[in-house]
């Protein structure tokens, strides 16, 4: 009797285990998170592409998760050479995300993920090599910002080929050979030298200009004021003779009224005259009131 009864329940557990795997293997809901894309596929063969959110399949298709969100690929020590053979490394990265129309060929052909990184460093040191041998090794240096834009560039290009947009690059490091840098160094200590041997210069030279421009304008000063002094002088000179000449004017005219005035007083003295003559008269010295008849 207990051995009939466990062989019961082995047989339901068996049987609920089986449907179990039957609602699993024909379960239809799935779901495709945000920033991928769900890729159908039907016994191996792409069938469509689904968006974010709920989808439902029947059993003899699969969902496979494939991401379109920003990734990044990592390029240490890519080499390249300069127009003047100088030989140069750069360490950079690239953000990238795959295009979503080219999501179903990008799963056939490179990746089931959306992963490319191994496509895009790849490509990046090809790029990198042939922008770099177009470029001098200072011109290499001075037009970074340039050089930058030219691999963005030629790496969108080479990108295309794999489904896969660029979003940016970013140069960590950008390095010459040891005895390059060297000298590249020694070059900029030299200039540094150079420019503060010319500043010094320009400022004793400002310095001395100044002394100069001081000295001028002392000058004029002295100048200035020995000519107003002058010129005062001048003009008091050019008054007082004015005045000479005003007065000697006046007395030319005023000749009659000054010999009028002369016999007024001689007629006062002559009424003030009691008839006394002098007791003792210079020979030079006029006798009054003595006319000649």
């Amino acid at each position: 009797m207990l051995d009939l009864q466990k062989k019961s329940f082995i047989k339901l557990g068996l049987i609920g285990f089986g449907l179990l795997m039957l609602v699993l293997w024909i379960w239809p809901f799935g779901s495709v998170p945000t920033g991928n894309r769900g890729v159908v596929t039907s016994f191996g063969k792409i069938v469509g592409i689904e968006n974010e959110g709920l989808v439902i399949l029947p059993p003899w298709k699969k969902l496979t998760i494939f991401s379109i969100r920003a990734e990044r690929a990592d390029v240490e020590d890519a080499e390249g050479s300069t127009s003047d053979t100088q030989p140069v490394k750069v360490s950079m990265t690239v953000r990238y995300s795959i295009s979503t129309n080219s999501v179903a060929e990008v799963y056939e052909k490179y990746s089931h993920d959306g992963d490319l990184s191994s496509y895009v460093q790849t490509a990046t040191q090809e790029v990198f090599k042939a922008v770099t041998a177009k470029y001098s090794a200072p011109d290499l240096i001075a037009r970074r910002s340039q050089v930058s834009v030219d691999i963005s560039t030629a790496l969108r290009d080479k990108l295309k080929i794999y489904g896969a947009q660029v979003i940016g690059i970013d140069m960590r490091t950008f390095s010459f050979s040891p005895s390059y840098m060297a000298a590249i160094n020694e070059k900029v200590t030299q200039e540094q030298l150079r420019l503060g041997a010319e500043n010094k210069l320009k400022t004793v030279e400002a310095e001395q200009k100044q002394k100069v421009a001081v000295a001028e304008a002392e000058a004029q000063a002295m100048r200035a004021s020995a000519d107003g002094e002058a010129y005062s002088q001048l003009k008091i000179a050019t008054a007082q003779a004015d005045a000479l000449k005003i007065q000697n004017a006046a007395l030319a005219q005023n000749k009659d009224v000054l010999e009028l005035h002369r016999i007024e007083v001689d007629m006062v003295r002559a009424k003030q005259w009691k008839g006394d003559v002098p007791t003792t008269m210079y020979g030079s010295a006029p006798i009054p009131f003595v006319t000649n008849k």
